[in-house]
């Protein structure tokens, strides 16, 4: 076999860590990455961005792997495609990170101005924040890199300024004391959907309450009694015969010694612990409201610290778990504590900083967002916008017809800070403003005083986070402070969103709401919901628990191409993926195949010819047929694939077309008649277009690879790089149905063939006499016609067709699709050796199952042994019986 000198030197392996960082440079400094708005149709996608604090964790290479292929293959289709990364400023989470590396320098947050603790941020942020992106490239993702955007950013935080104020001028924006979630170790507030509701194992304490003026008592039921303290009544169900006699009586709350009324509501379950609750409005959503409705005394006993203050009386400065300990003591002691009950409860957790959460009181802005629900839910239900899988319909409609006010001020100093000004006495007069100059102007009119400067000041809270993520398909192209430039009118709405489910009410309703509140359109046409990456005990994988491994690991150990089919092959839509190490050497191990098949191929060009990859179809050969027919077939199943986003399915289908189709049948069948000689020229041309288009399939999924072997395989222009190649069509004249049938049974055939030489022990190399007794006499022409296939695959001596053939003796058999095949073993074996190995191993083996079935039959074994060495026999029982049936099978053809 001659070979070309100009591929001589391709290695016999893949090596992607001198593939990656090349490709991706080319790839990047010849600008396919970048995009600008021109004649050609746009494909948008807008990167989820990740926290500026983040490190690149298994969720981000699954999430942007899909995006990756998305748009890719958007690209390659002819689409003007725009990938718009970015990082978020992450309010909670980036300023906890800044204030501990202040601690750690002896210097705490409040020693600092606002103004010099905002330089620390910004200098931690300018030293971490870019490094997740850096991490994206080595996984492959095709951003545009400069269009990079970050939401503190000065034109993203004065786009979010101006919607904060256009929203409080429509009058959704209110400032109000309400219930909240606190969070008592960030010190700030959360929205509902920033707290995680886990299952967990609790106490219900019952605990006695005197009754004022009377010898006698009420037992009350609660999980939190460091909240006694801050009691203001004690309520019991109106029907409740058992507590009839006591309503408007006083109880005697203990330890203060706080007499309070006994009330009743129907919010009250009479079933629940004792059926009397007691009553807490300032530390309860609940209590709060039944509060506000019997207009109760409001006790707020703890610190923005979770500490308890003056106004619990007892405690004071002590954590509120710690407190819990002390109550309990000096309630035991007190004999009030009457019964402890173990239940399960639900307790909510801050999702930035897993501290449990505290219920409080607190004045704080909020956004009403029941009018910005209803377009948001109306265009999602009619499929306007799109999610898959639909499933997550049903959870969007519950949430948006229960939602509730959304809570967006934060006690942070590091996010975009509310641009509400103050003046007057106790600061309750306010202006809303977007600078100084302009809030002393509002200010002065509002109070009819010449106010200066000094008598106005900005609010110190600053924004909820998602405040300015909600908005992100639309300011990273300007469109709230230029709402009609060229780029918002090109690229919005965007296309596809990439997400997991978990961040739905987050993040996916409120960009549906503010697209249809700022832009009147939807902002994206899909929303992919991916699962959860578990590891194979189903738990999440996390740096905490220790199960998670480093993506750079992965890439470095099996490529980034490896990984990404890894992540890809067992994550469908919306199920969460069990992640194994396993997939990512699956991923490895098709890379080297298609090398493998690259280089076989390579191996057989000659220098001197021009080989053109035009396809030549041989219209009389059933092999060229059929693998153009499965090509164009599978571009059809793909294409539907993608339409419904079963990204995993797509990836599937072509794994199963290169490895399968063409690298383990259609090469073989190319190769020349004469042993050691090279494909004939027309034959390996034919092979290197499908080659190339199996290529152009595969580049959305294995970029790296398939550009390396792209740019081997000849000499490319930049312009012809496959990463702007075009993305095949289906062509539905070459589907030949019938083709692939007939090929399928010949590939049976041959499978069978080689299944008879295993278990006859017929030497692989040794001629066989082939007799094929076809269902019909079309079948008859068709397998005689392609005799030169089965020849091509097995040593085959005598080969015959017909319809009316009959087994001959010792001859073993195999039925494909109503044919039949018979290879006769006379001469090929020692028929009488080999029917006393097989009777010798039924013996065995009936011998065995023997014994197995006598511990089954055994009832005290079935019923005292554990579950699974019971089912360990039972399974051994199922594979001896059949084993027995396909060695007597094999008896009988040989008799």
């Amino acid at each position: 076999m001659s070979t070309s000198p100009a591929l001589q030197d391709i290695p016999k392996k893949y090596d992607p860590s001198k593939a990656e960082d090349k490709w991706y440079k080319f790839w990047n400094d010849s600008g396919f990455f970048h995009s600008e708005p021109d004649e050609r149709e746009s494909y948008t996608i807008v990167i989820p961005p990740p926290n500026v604090t983040g490190v690149l964790h298994m969720g981000h290479m699954l999430n942007n792997t899909i995006q990756d292929v998305l748009v890719r293959r958007a690209r390659m289709q002819g689409y003007n495609a725009c990938w718009v990364p970015g990082t978020d400023h992450a309010s909670i989470a980036t300023e906890a990170k800044v204030v501990n590396k202040l601690r750690e320098e002896g210097i705490t947050k409040a020693d600092l101005t606002r103004e010099e603790f905002l330089e620390h941020a910004w200098d931690w942020t300018h030293e971490h924040g870019g490094i997740i992106l850096e991490q994206l490239k080595k996984l492959g993702a095709s951003c545009d890199w400069e269009r990079t955007r970050f939401t503190l950013e000065d034109d993203l935080y004065e786009s979010v300024i101006d919607c904060f104020i256009e929203l409080y001028e429509r009058g959704y924006i209110y400032r109000g004391k309400r219930m909240i979630n606190w969070d008592p170790e960030a010190q700030t507030a959360l929205s509902d959907e920033e707290v995680i509701h886990r299952e967990k194992q609790s106490k219900l304490y019952h605990v006695k309450y005197d009754i004022a003026g009377e010898d006698a008592n009420v037992v009350i039921a609660t999980t939190r009694p460091e909240t006694i303290l801050a009691d203001t009544a004690v309520c019991v169900n109106p029907d409740d015969e058992r507590y009839q006699d006591l309503i408007g009586k006083q109880a005697i709350i203990p330890m203060v010694e706080r007499k309070v009324p006994i009330i009743a509501d129907e919010y009250v379950d009479p079933e629940y612990g004792t059926g009397c609750l007691k009553i807490t409005p300032a530390h309860d959503e609940n209590d709060y409201q039944i509060g506000q409705k019997h207009e109760l005394e409001i006790i707020d006993m703890l610190n923005r610290d979770g500490t308890l203050n003056e106004d619990a009386r007892f405690y004071v400065g002590q954590d509120r778990f710690e407190a819990r300990k002390s109550i309990l003591k000096d309630l035991e002691q007190q004999e009030r504590i009457v019964k402890v009950e173990e239940m399960s409860n639900k307790i909510g957790y801050s999702e930035r900083t897993d501290t449990v959460i505290e219920p409080r009181l607190s004045l704080q802005w909020f956004c009403s967002m029941d009018k910005m629900a209803k377009p948001a839910l109306e265009n999602v239900m009619n499929d306007n916008v799109q999610f898959h899988p639909a499933k997550f319909k049903n959870s969007y409609r519950h949430w948006m017809e229960n939602i509730r006010d959304w809570c967006i001020s934060r006690q942070l100093w590091w996010g975009q800070r509310i641009p509400a000004w103050y003046f007057g006495e106790g600061a309750e007069e306010y202006v809303i403003a977007k600078t100084e100059d302009e809030a002393l102007e509002k200010a002065r009119e509002k109070s009819g005083r010449d106010l200066t400067k000094e008598d106005i000041h900005q609010d110190v809270d600053v924004l909820d986070t998602w405040f300015s993520s909600w908005l992100w398909p639309i300011t990273v192209f300007d469109g709230i402070r230029n709402p009609d430039n060229e780029e918002i009118n090109y690229y919005y709405p965007t296309n596809d969103l990439v997400t997991a489910p978990e961040i739905m009410f987050f993040w996916v309703a409120r960009m549906i709401m503010s697209g249809y509140e700022f832009r009147g359109e939807k902002p994206f046409s899909n929303v992919y919901y991916t699962g959860i990456v578990r590891d194979s005990q189903r738990r999440k994988m996390s740096k905490s628990l220790g199960n998670s491994p480093d993506p750079l690991d992965l890439i470095d150990q099996y490529g980034a191409d490896g990984v990404r089919v890894g992540m890809l092959f067992t994550s469908p839509a919306g199920n969460d993926l069990l992640f194994e190490e396993n997939l990512c050497e699956q991923g490895r191990n098709f890379a080297n195949k298609i090398w493998n098949a690259f280089r076989f191929l390579a191996m057989n060009m000659e220098e001197s010819q021009d080989y053109s990859t035009k396809l030549k179809i041989d219209e009389d050969n059933l092999v060229d047929r059929w693998m153009l027919a499965k090509v164009h077939s599978t571009i059809k199943g793909i294409e539907e694939d993608f339409r419904k986003f079963r990204i995993n399915e797509a990836l599937k289908k072509i794994y199963s077309l290169i490895w399968d189709d063409f690298c383990d049948w259609y090469i073989e069948l190319i190769k020349s008649d004469e042993q050691g000689a090279n494909i004939p020229k027309e034959r390996l041309e034919r092979g290197l277009s499908i080659f190339e288009v199996l290529l152009k399939l595969l580049h959305p999924f294995m970029p790296f690879l398939t550009e390396e072997i792209w740019q081997l395989m000849r000499e490319r222009k930049q312009d012809e790089a496959i990463i702007v190649a075009q993305w095949p069509a289906a062509n539905e004249e070459l589907i030949k149905d019938e083709d692939i049938a007939l090929f399928a049974s010949i590939q049976s055939m041959i499978s069978s063939i080689r299944n008879i030489r295993a278990e006859f022990n017929v030497p692989q190399r040794a001629d066989i006499a082939l007799l094929i007794k076809a269902k019909n006499e079309d079948l008859v022409d068709s397998f005689q016609q392609n005799e030169w296939i089965f020849r091509k695959l097995q040593d085959i001596g005598s080969f015959e067709v017909a319809v009316d053939l009959e087994q001959p003796e010792a001859s073993a058999s195999a039925v494909v699709e109503g044919s039949e095949i018979f290879v006769p073993l006379e001469g090929l074996i020692d028929l009488e050796k080999e029917r006393e190995r097989i009777e010798k191993e039924i013996n065995r083996l009936e011998g065995f199952l023997k014994s197995v079935n006598g511990k089954l039959n055994n009832e005290q074994f079935v019923e005292n042994a554990p579950e699974d060495v019971v089912q360990r026999e039972r399974d051994k029982k199922e594979d001896t019986e059949t084993n027995l049936d396909k060695l007597r099978g094999i008896l009988g053809e040989l008799s």
